[in-house]
């Protein structure tokens, strides 16, 4: 069985889907694993180091791909890549299947398999595999970094021979992996943080960070499904949710947001009228902006000035830490092919309760129940 690992070609990616440490850890299950040349400079590892580590290196692209077994890696590859794989072949990355399934299409065509980082399920067994939640910490911690330039104040509180610098004070919307992540970061450089999510069990994490939850009345809502993702609520509530909101942002001096809900456009939480109401040199770092934006004014991938409040919205802040990034990212991958690798062999086996729910299509087929009802 043949691993390959490509570099990646979209803007801005840096990141690799294997690096030495994984490829040394497949090749002693027996796997073959071949690197195109020059995969992981921007990630730290050369092609020695993936030599050194038992891979083979080519230059030679489209003979890696045709001859792939497994392709591994970070992004959906692209629909040159995919008309060259040979039937059978197995994708394993980033697929966004439950936000654009109408792009798997040319998966089913060709009659490939293909399993999506994003639905590998949120249980304990399958923690060392979530993806989505290692490229979350990253993309948190450098959310605040982000905020902490571009605030014009010091985060922490100082004392100094010319008096007494205040804190300054954040608002992070959305308490999932980035959020909580983001509370840390910002409570570590000695902000005033307050956090918001719609589901109440949010608190307590919250809290245990040192950042104050706010709350609002649900009604007896239930805000969050079996996998522990926020669903979708009702407007009311969210009407709630926006009025607190504009309120807090009129005293805040930066407002992250990670608020998203699989498979739908991002909850909208700042309005243009939140926004106005915000201090001049205030900050919003939205970090939604794939799936549309927290934000009333938010345009992804890009940074606009609002009446001297700075929107950023950026696309794929995990890539801007490459190193780290590519690490986490290859041990999700590395972990969750061990699942299917018996004596070099790839073993798909779909009663295994992290495998058959992470395959997105299979033999001409969409298998996941949502991707099946967006294809209809």
């Amino acid at each position: 069985m043949q691993i390959t690992v490509l570099k990646e070609t979209e803007t801005d990616e840096s990141r690799v889907a294997l690096v030495p440490e994984s490829v040394k850890k497949l090749v002693s299950m027996k796997a073959k694993v071949v690197v195109e040349s020059g995969a992981g400079n921007e990630s730290g590892a050369s092609d020695a180091d993936y030599e050194a580590a038992g891979a083979s290196v080519s230059k030679d692209r489209a003979a890696l791909i045709q001859a792939a077994d497994v392709l591994t890696a970070v992004n959906r590859p692209s629909p040159e890549t995919i008309a060259r794989l040979k039937r059978g072949a197995v994708i394993i990355s980033f697929l966004r299947p439950l936000d654009e399934p109408l792009l798997l299409k040319p998966m089913i065509e060709s009659r490939l398999t293909a399993f999506a980082m994003e639905l590998i399920p949120r249980t304990t067994r399958a923690q060392a595999m979530d993806a989505l939640s290692s490229m979350a910490t990253i993309v948190g911690y450098k959310a605040v970094l982000l905020a902490a330039e571009r605030v014009p104040r010091m985060f922490p509180m100082l004392t100094t021979a010319a008096g007494t610098v205040p804190p300054a004070k954040v608002l992070v919307l959305g308490a999932g992996v980035a959020g909580l992540q983001a509370i840390a970061t910002a409570r570590r450089l000695g902000a005033v943080v307050e956090g918001f999510d719609v589901r109440a069990a949010a608190g307590e994490a919250v809290r245990s960070l040192g950042a104050k939850f706010l709350e609002i009345d649900m009604g007896g809502l239930q805000a969050e499904d079996a996998g522990g993702y926020a669903r979708e609520v009702t407007e009311e509530v969210m009407d709630r949710s926006r009025e607190l909101i504009a309120k807090q942002a009129k005293q805040t001096d930066c407002i992250i947001t990670s608020a998203a809900v699989p498979g739908r456009r991002a909850p909208l939480l700042i309005t243009e009228e939140a926004v106005a109401g915000m201090k001049r040199g205030s900050v919003i770092i939205d970090l939604a902006g794939p799936t549309g934006g927290n934000c009333a004014l938010s345009k992804p991938g890009e940074t606009i000035d609002v009446n001297g409040v700075t929107i950023m919205t950026p696309l794929n802040l995990a890539a801007t830490v490459p190193v780290h990034a590519s690490q986490l990212y290859s041990r999700n991958l590395t972990t969750f092919l061990s699942e299917m690798i018996k004596d070099g062999e790839l073993n798909l086996d779909f009663a295994n309760d992290v495998v058959g729910p992470s395959c997105a299509v299979h033999n001409g087929e969409a298998k996941h129940p949502r991707i099946v009802d967006a294809l209809k």
